[in-house]
């Protein structure tokens, strides 16, 4: 259903002449393919073109970081248009009361105690949260949590 989107959106960006659009559709289905190519010519499904889709955010996110901190914002505006471009095929993003309720529900069900346990977590809590969140903030949470635990 994903990979349908993405071919409409590519059609409706090409007559509307939507160049940032056209542009990100291209490289994430390139990226898709990249990916089906490398393990033998298999078919995608939707949850995987949203990881690589994901790929592709972080790596915007980390130029993007790169643009502001040598002041170039024409290059960061460029990034941030791209990463809004791709969040529209991402599920709708958790909010920070949601997502620390996942923390502590999968910090119960491990029995996690201290920070020793955060692959634990980390493993309960990140197929929840795959293309709702950013790992490296879910991972954050999960590490002050676990911290407060262990005072």
């Amino acid at each position: 259903m994903l990979r349908e989107q993405l071919d409409a959106d590519l059609k409706l960006a090409l007559r509307e002449r939507h160049a940032v659009r056209l542009s990100v559709i291209r490289q994430v289905k390139a990226a898709v393919l990249a990916q089906e190519t490398r393990h033998a010519r298999m078919t995608l499904d939707d949850q995987a073109i949203q990881a690589v889709i994901v790929k592709e955010i972080k790596e915007r996110r980390d130029s993007l970081a790169e643009f502001e901190r040598v002041r170039r914002e024409d290059l960061a505006a460029k990034a941030r248009e791209e990463i809004e471009e791709l969040s529209h095929y991402l599920p709708e993003a958790l909010s920070p009361a949601a997502l620390a309720a996942l923390v502590e529900r999968a910090i119960q069900d491990t029995g996690a105690a201290s920070v020793r346990d955060l692959g634990a977590v980390m493993a309960k809590v990140l197929p929840e949260t795959r293309g709702r969140a950013d790992g490296r903030t879910v991972s954050e949470l999960v590490r002050e949590r676990l911290a407060q635990l262990s005072q």
